[in-house]
C-alpha cells in the first residue's frame, strides 16, 4: 500500500521504520534475554507489554481483512471473466495466469518441504511463542484444524450454505466458501454485462479503496508493532528464531528466481520462441521499476511501453493482457504467500496434512487474483489464509520486517510474468492466423 502519506509526516520511508522496529525489537530482546536468561520479569514484559503493543497493530489490520478478500477477489475474477467474453485471447491469458500461478505455488509448497526452514524450534520454546500470541481465536481456528473430514465434506463445503455466517467465521475455517461466494459474485458480475454490474462493481471498488486505507493507517503503527513483537519472539526464543528467519528469506528469494529464469524462460522459448536473453534485456528497465516501487499498478504504464516499443507486441493484446494481468496475475505473490503460510506453519509446529497443504495452494492462486497490486497488499490475505489452516495469524509480525524487501523481488516476478503471458499469448495469437 501506499508509504506517501505516512512518509511525508515522519520523513524516514515507512519500510526503513519498520526495518528499524525490526532490528530494535530483536536485540533489545536478545540482550533482555542473554541478560535475564528464563527470568519471569522477561517473561510478564514480553508476555504483557511488547506483544500487545504488537497485537494492537495487527488487529488493526485484521478487521479489515474480510471486506477486503471478497471485494479484492470479486473484481479480479470480474476481470477475469471479462477476458472469457472476447475469445481465444482471453481463454489462452486465463489459462495461461492459472497455469503459472500454479506452479509458482508448488515451487514454494516443494520447497518449504524440502528444505523445512521453520523446523527445529525446541518444543518448550515453540509452545511459550504459541502461548504469547494465543487468544480465543487462534484456539477455535487450531481446533477447527485438526478436525477429519471425508473429501466429499471438504468439497461441499467449499459452496456456502450462508456467506454471511462463513463471513463471520472466516478466521475459523470459512475463508474457502468466502472466497468461493466472492469467486461467483465476480463471474456474475461479468455475465450480468457492465451496466448492470456497474453500481455492484463501484460499491465494491469504494469497498476496496476504504479497506486499504484503513490497512495503510494501521502501517503506520507497523514500526512500533513490529519491535514488540520481535522482542517478545527473540526473548523467548533466542537466536534460533533468527536463523530461521534468514532461511525463510533465502528460500523465499530463491524460489522467486527460480520461477524467473526457468518457468519463464521456458515459456518464453517454447511458446513465444523468442530467446530468453533477449526476452529479459528488452524489459530490464521494466524489472528495476517493479523492484524499486514494490507495486504493479505503477509500473504498468512502463510495461505497456516496453511491450509494444522494445518486445513488438500487438498494441491491442498487450494493452489486454498487461492491464488485466497487473491484478490478476500475481505469480510472485502466490508463490510468496505458500512458502510463508507453510514456513509459519512449521515455525509454530502446526503439522499441516497433504489436504490443508492442498487448501493452501487454491488459497494462494484465489489470492493472488484478489490482491491489491500495491506494495504490502498480500498481507492481510496471508493472515487469513493462516488463520484457516490453525496457524496464528498473529505469525505475521515475524516475516514483517522482511517483507519490504520481498515484496519487492516479489513484484519483480509479477510484472515479468504479465510481459511473458502477453508476448506467449501474441505469438499463439500468430500463428492462429
Amino acid at each position: 500500500m501506499p508509504d506517501s502519506d505516512v512518509e511525508g509526516r515522519k520523513g524516514w520511508p515507512l519500510h526503513v521504520r519498520i526495518f528499524a522496529g525490526l532490528i530494535l525489537g530483536t536485540v533489545l530482546g536478545l540482550l533482555g534475554k542473554a541478560a535475564l536468561g528464563e527470568s519471569a520479569r522477561l517473561a510478564w514484559f514480553a508476555g504483557n507489554v511488547a506483544n500487545p503493543l504488537g497485537q494492537v497493530f495487527l488487529r488493526l489490520v485484521f478487521m479489515a481483512v474480510v471486506p477486503l478478500v471478497v471485494a479484492a477477489l470479486a473484481l479480479g475474477v470480474a476481470e477475469i471473466g471479462e477476458i472469457g467474453r472476447v475469445g481465444r485471447v482471453g481463454v489462452r491469458t486465463l489459462v495461461l495466469t492459472l497455469v503459472s500461478s500454479s506452479i509458482a505455488v508448488l515451487i514454494g509448497v516443494g520447497a518449504v518441504n524440502f528444505f523445512k526452514p521453520g523446523a527445529g524450534l525446541p518444543a518448550e520454546v515453540r509452545e511459550r511463542l504459541m502461548a504469547s500470541v494465543q487468544s480465543q481465536t487462534v484456539k477455535t481456528s487450531l481446533e477447527n484444524a485438526a478436525k477429519k473430514k471425508t473429501l466429499a465434506q471438504s468439497l461441499v463445503g467449499i459452496i456456502p450454505k450462508n456467506p454471511l455466517a462463513d463471513a463471520v467465521d472466516a478466521f475459523e475455517g470459512g475463508l474457502i466458501p468466502l472466497m468461493f461466494f466472492s469467486l461467483m459474485v465476480g463471474l456474475s458480475m461479468s455475465l450480468v454485462g457492465p451496466e448492470k454490474a456497474a453500481p455492484l462493481k463501484a460499491l465494491l471498488e469504494s469497498l476496496l479503496a476504504v479497506m486499504l486505507r484503513i490497512i495503510e493507517m494501521a502501517m503506520s503503527l507497523a514500526p512500533l508493532g513490529v519491535a514488540g513483537l520481535m522482542f517478545s519472539v527473540s526473548a523467548t526464543a533466542g537466536a534460533g528464531a533468527l536463523k530461521m528467519l534468514a532461511g525463510y528469506f533465502l528460500l523465499v528469494v530463491a524460489a522467486l528466481a527460480l520461477h524467473l529464469t526457468v518457468v519463464y524462460s521456458a515459456a518464453v522459448y517454447f511458446i513465444a520462441r523468442r530467446d530468453p536473453r533477449d526476452f529479459f534485456r528488452s524489459i530490464v528497465e521494466v524489472m528495476m521499476t517493479a523492484f524499486a516501487t514494490s507495486s504493479s499498478n505503477v509500473t504498468l504504464p512502463l510495461s505497456l511501453k516496453a511491450a509494444q516499443e522494445n518486445l513488438k507486441l500487438p498494441r491491442d493484446i498487450s494493452n489486454f493482457v498487461l492491464t488485466i494481468g497487473a491484478t490478476a496475475n500475481q505469480n510472485g505473490t502466490a508463490l510468496y504467500e505458500g512458502i510463508t503460510v507453510l514456513f509459519l506453519a512449521q515455525f509454530f509446529g502446526v503439522d499441516l496434512t497433504i489436504g490443508q497443504q492442498f487448501a493452501v495452494v487454491v488459497m494462494s492462486v484465489l489470492a493472488g487474483v484478489g490482491t491489491a497490486g500495491v506494495p504490502g497488499g498480500s498481507l492481510p490475505l496471508i493472515a487469513v489464509v493462516l488463520q484457516s489452516v490453525g496457524v496464528p495469524g498473529e505469525g505475521i509480525g515475524i516475516i514483517l520486517g522482511v517483507d519490504r524487501l520481498l515484496d519487492m523481488s516479489r513484484t519483480v516476478l509479477n510484472v515479468t510474468g504479465d510481459l511473458a503471458i502477453a508476448a506467449c499469448v501474441s505469438a499463439m495469437e500468430e500463428r492462429a492466423a
